[in-house]
């Protein structure tokens, strides 16, 4: 890969979510690195922002047109040099990151359809040149969930004509890109992980590849929120999951992480929710009524979750009147885009029996 170096400083930086710095980093970039490169960075780094909050919607738009964009550069880049590895190497990442934003949104079949594109660009790429580890990293994945897929999915597959899948196969090439490549260790660590938990049902090897991600990137709150979740859903540890979210929140206090005051916010509602759940209901008032009284603009949803969470607390507290006033609150502030199905259960938590 051309420039490699610089692409991976850049893509650390991504990681590090340090976005306010990807610009000036992608400048020095461009040079040694092909531009092309470059402009589907730009479209990553716009990807990782929007995984920091991800049912929030106002950044998809602009996503989309670069992604899109990013695409249709790399197509030509393919079209003028066909032999070229990393054109197809790039238009490979291009559909990939396309593929995931689809899958968030909910759009499967584009993204199968990306994921065909994926397979065949990369592909491509290691018959011109086998020693481009990186490449594994896609169509590793490909595989793995060609073969996990559901019954319905697979039917899909025959009617796209797509190629079938292998788990182990899939998780063996996954495995080459995360020790021979130049820029994709952190992305497949982060991936692998979703397939230990998911798929595997393999928490502890799910949790040490979250914390090699911490530890390598520790401005990024999204891994240590990912830390806090596994422990919580996975691990059922609500201690631990409580210790991960107040060392979120001190760091978000301390101006160690990204989008400080987002991952702040956050923090408080997973430490409540951990609180709550080990019995010590009045201590999770506080974190509550803090997001509550500072109406932060994010993560999406944040005031209308609060109030829900402080209903369910006055309810454990047997404060059933504040409890059902914390409710109605809840459907108020959920408004009418309730992609958290915030109105719902609070109506169901208000229906069911003290």
């Amino acid at each position: 890969l051309t420039g490699a170096p610089e692409l991976a400083q850049a893509y650390t930086a991504i990681l590090d979510g340090r976005f306010e710095e990807v610009a000036l980093q992608l400048t020095r970039t461009c040079g040694p690195a092909p531009k092309e490169a470059c402009q589907l960075l730009e479209s990553v780094s716009l990807w990782w922002q929007i995984q920091l909050d991800p049912f929030n919607r106002t950044r998809d738009s602009m996503f989309e047109a670069q992604i899109d964009s990013a695409i249709t550069t790399a197509e030509v880049w393919t079209t003028r040099e066909p032999l070229r590895a990393e054109a197809w190497f790039y238009l490979g990442g291009a559909y990939g990151a396309r593929s995931q934003w689809r899958v968030l949104r909910g759009s499967r079949l584009a993204a199968a359809r990306d994921g065909k594109r994926i397979k065949d660009s990369l592909e491509r790429a290691l018959s011109l040149d086998p020693g481009m580890a990186d490449a594994h990293f896609g169509i590793g994945l490909y595989r793995y969930y060609a073969d996990v897929a559901p019954a319905a999915v697979r039917i899909l597959q025959w009617l796209f004509l797509l190629p079938g899948g292998d788990r182990a196969g899939g998780l063996e090439e996954i495995g080459r890109a995360r020790k021979g490549g130049l820029l994709l260790r952190s992305e497949a660590d982060y991936q692998l992980h979703l397939l230990y938990l998911w798929y595997e049902k393999q928490p502890e090897p799910a949790l040490a590849l979250l914390e090699g991600l911490v530890e390598r990137h520790p401005r990024n709150p999204h891994f240590q929120q990912a830390v806090a979740e596994l422990h919580d859903v996975y691990r059922h540890d609500a201690s631990a999951s409580l210790r991960s979210w107040q060392a979120l929140f001190d760091a978000a206090r301390a101006g160690r992480v990204a989008e400080p005051q987002m991952a702040e916010t956050a923090a408080r509602l997973g430490m409540a929710l951990q609180l709550d759940r080990l019995s010590r209901s009045e201590e999770a008032i506080e974190p509550l009524r803090a997001v509550i009284n500072a109406r932060p603009p994010a993560p999406f949803g944040a005031v209308a979750r609060a109030h829900l969470q402080l209903g369910d607390t006055l309810e454990h507290l047997g404060r059933r009147r504040e409890a059902t006033a914390s409710y109605q609150r809840a459907i108020d502030t959920a408004g009418t885009d309730d992609l958290l199905r915030i109105a719902s259960r609070a109506r169901a938590a208000m229906r069911a029996q003290p």
